[in-house]
């Protein structure tokens, strides 16, 4: 708030707002799609699978990302009401158990996303070994960890946010992950390619590379939409964080309601796509429908 308020001393940029109805709409449209992933995975036993566990972590930290922004717009809400304060003690505990929620769900996207890339570069390159090195409980284990991970970042990171050695690992990490996770695509693709040549005779194995590889080109829409979405508002703390009062990084802080609907679209789309190019996910949410009517 105290930021908006010299950008727009400083820059002619005025303020884009979203209208509240639509971030609750685009929020509890985020919640229900996910939690209808979750529900689909834990009904279906034939999904019960490491790959469907890892895409379950992704719809969790989807989930939470919308559960954030819609609790950040009720706190604003009852500020400008006047039932809550901006620089009281509750205020500020509320503030941080948020901002760490939007710390979880952002470092719980990015390593649900290197798990499901790692994942699938397992089901690719070692398919013959698969089962005996991603096993269930190693699956799980891997899971704990990542959340455990993320748990005490979040928390690490939002009561040490205003110190700039806690910013830096921060906004460093994103793009160093998104690097990595692009790295593995690429290499998973060019094998992949090479690896097709090689078998072409075989139709069985043909087929199953093809399968594989549309696995792989579906995770990564989903880095790119990762990226879409979420890399504007992560552009924003930076530039809040280090240079708040120059008129180039105010004009785009103008835009931080627009930036924070597309947080909000990615948790949409993601289950989306999803729905589109999974035929196991397909056919258990018609039974879920079916059973429903």
């Amino acid at each position: 708030e105290n930021i908006s308020d010299v950008s727009l001393n400083i820059t002619d940029c005025s303020q884009v707002v979203v209208p509240e109805e639509v971030f609750f709409t685009v929020a509890a449209a985020g919640i229900l799609e996910n939690l209808l992933v979750l529900l689909a995975v834990v009904r279906n036993k034939n999904l019960h699978l490491p790959m469907y566990f890892f895409i379950c972590s992704l719809a969790v930290s989807d989930m939470l990302g919308s559960l954030y922004k819609t609790l950040e717009n009720i706190f604003i809400i009852l500020c400008k009401m006047g039932y809550l304060t901006r620089r009281g003690d509750f205020e500020k505990k509320l503030d941080d158990a948020m901002d760490s929620m939007f710390i979880l769900s952002l470092l719980g996207s990015i390593f649900s996303l290197l798990a499901i890339a790692a994942d699938r570069y397992i089901t690719i390159f070692y398919a013959l070994r698969y089962h005996n090195i991603m096993t269930l409980r190693r699956a799980l284990l891997i899971l704990a960890i990542i959340w455990t991970f993320c748990a005490g970042s979040s928390i690490a990171i939002a009561l040490f946010s205003h110190e700039v050695a806690t910013v830096i690992p921060f906004t460093i990490l994103f793009p160093l992950m998104m690097f990595f996770i692009l790295c593995l695509y690429v290499h998973m693709f060019l094998l992949a390619r090479s690896h097709a040549k090689k078998i072409a005779s075989l139709p069985t194995s043909t087929a199953h590379q093809r399968t594989n590889m549309k696995g792989a080109i579906t995770l990564t829409v989903f880095l790119g939409v990762f990226l879409c979405c979420w890399a504007p508002f992560v552009l924003h703390i930076l530039l809040a964080r280090f240079c708040p009062h120059n008129p180039y990084c105010a004009c785009y802080m103008s835009v931080f309601h627009v930036n924070g609907t597309l947080i909000m679209c990615n948790a949409i789309i993601n289950p989306m796509i999803f729905a589109f190019r999974s035929p196991e996910l397909r056919n258990t949410f018609k039974k879920m429908f079916c059973c429903a009517r």
